[in-house]
Parts: structure tokens; C-alpha cells; sequence
């Protein structure tokens, strides 16, 4: 098959911690030499899309702004569409409330004033954190959203460590109530974003990531090809237990070039 569009995971797939993993520089030249359409979609909400781009650079891959997305991206342009005007109370880092700030977002620190709290992953997350978030939840009125699913992030050295979906759950527990809405990975606003950026029909894309639930989830409910890499969340043995099932089974993204030869 030939694909006029690539959507490449980064944790786990493209790096993992500040480790570039085997591959992934030749992959996305090859990327480059068949003119195919690019799209770096990250679950971490954490980063602008400059510091991607900066990210990645120093690991000696070259993309632009235009090639990135993340849950923050997501989670943003949503909250910009859908709740202008609204106060919102953010339990989340500090690089989350400047694209949101950046994006003209009403940001408050009394919870119990929110119209709309989001909920992220915060190294700093606590105790105090979890109570301002029952607080802003003991309204039902209030909506209550969060950056995306991922419970474990891929780290350095063969560890994780816990992500945006961890602390959401925490919230979520603590205020008895679900989130209204989840962003990112593997959400109908992910997969929109996605195709705006690749601007190609879906059927003519390869979705690569190490996720099940996120990045295979995505890629098949919008029709693309999938293929997983080993390198990140998933193994060999948690596919015969996965609610969906790759197109592609990989060691790591080095064998992408043939995907695409």
C-alpha cells in the first residue's frame, strides 16, 4: 500500500525518557524521502509545540510546528471552542497553564468558582490538590475535563512512571464523578486534529505508537493503518488481552521503512 500520511507516537516510540530510540531518525527521513505527510501526536500534555520541535532537534530530528500535536494542543483549541467565557480551575503543570494563558483561557485559583476544572498530570500533584479538586466537583453543573488517558508514561531505562491518567482517576475518585470529557489520544477531537494536520484521507495514513487503548484505539476508529512498537507500554504478550488489534506488529520503529517501501 502506499501512504500519503504518518502519524508517529514519540513516547515510547520515537523516544522514551531522553533516549532516542533505534530508528527513529532514519525512520522519519525516510518519512521525508517519499514526500509522505507527518504528524508527531503525543499524549503529554506538558510541552508547547516549540519545545517538540526544540525536543527533538536536540536528538538530531528535524520537524516543524506544523507536524506537532499533543493532549495539550487538544485540550486547548476544546476549551477554547467549547467553553469561551467559562472560568477554569486547572489541577495540572505549569507548562499546560501557559498554553491555555497563551490561549486566552480564563485560569482561577478558587476552585469553588470554576465553571470547568482540567485535570493532568502534575509532578507536584498532592494531597491539596485532590481536596480543590472535590471542591470544584461538588457542583454538578461544573464541567470537568481532562488532558488525556495515559496512566503510565514511558521513562528512561526500561521504567514508568505515572501519567495524566493517574492523577485524573485521583480526582475522579475523590469527587465520585467521571470526567464529562477526556482529550487526547484516542478522543474524536485527537482524531480530528490529526487529519487537519496531515490534510489526507485517513485510509491513506500509518499510525505508529506502543499504546493499545491510545494510539492503535485511534488509528482504528479513524480508519487508518496501525502498526505497534514494543519499545514503550505494550508487549508481545498483551496483545492476545487488547480490545483492538494492530495491523502491524513491529520491534521498534526502525522497521517502519519497510511498511513504507
Amino acid at each position: 500500500m502506499t501512504y500519503r500520511g504518518v502519524v508517529l507516537d514519540l513516547d515510547g516510540t520515537v523516544y522514551r525518557g531522553n533516549e532516542l530510540l533505534p530508528g527513529a531518525a532514519e525512520t522519519v527521513q525516510t518519512i521525508r524521502d517519499y514526500d509522505v505527510s507527518l504528524c508527531c501526536c503525543s499524549n503529554n500534555p506538558t510541552k508547547t509545540r516549540t519545545e517538540y520541535v526544540d525536543r527533538l532537534a536536540g536528538m538530531g530530528i528535524e520537524i516543524d510546528e506544523g507536524e506537532v500535536l499533543s493532549a495539550g494542543t487538544v485540550t486547548t483549541d476544546y476549551l477554547v471552542d467549547e467553553h469561551t467565557g467559562d472560568d477554569c480551575f486547572l489541577i495540572g503543570s505549569p507548562g499546560l497553564r501557559d498554553q491555555l494563558a497563551d490561549a486566552g483561557v480564563s485560569l482561577i485559583d478558587d476552585p469553588t468558582a470554576a465553571d470547568v476544572v482540567v485535570a493532568s498530570w502534575d509532578r507536584e500533584f498532592g494531597y491539596d490538590d485532590m481536596t480543590d479538586g472535590l471542591r470544584a466537583l461538588a457542583d454538578p453543573t461544573t464541567a470537568f475535563v481532562g488532558s488525556d488517558p495515559d496512566r503510565t508514561i514511558p521513562a528512561s531505562g526500561g521504567r514508568s512512571v505515572p501519567g495524566s491518567g493517574a492523577i485524573i482517576g485521583a480526582v475522579a475518585a475523590a469527587a465520585a464523578r467521571d470526567p464529562d470529557r477526556v482529550m487526547g489520544k484516542p478522543s474524536p477531537e485527537a482524531i480530528d486534529a490529526v487529519g487537519d494536520a496531515l490534510g489526507v484521507s485517513p485510509g491513506e495514513c500509518l499510525l505508529v505508537g506502543d499504546r493499545f487503548d491510545t494510539d492503535i484505539a485511534m488509528g482504528e476508529r479513524a480508519g487508518m493503518t496501525t502498526a505497534l512498537v514494543l519499545t514503550g507500554a505494550a508487549d508481545r504478550d498483551d496483545a492476545s488481552d487488547a480490545d483492538v488489534t494492530p495491523d502491524h506488529l513491529l520491534d521498534d520503529i526502525g522497521d517502519v521503512p519497510d511498511l513504507l517501501a
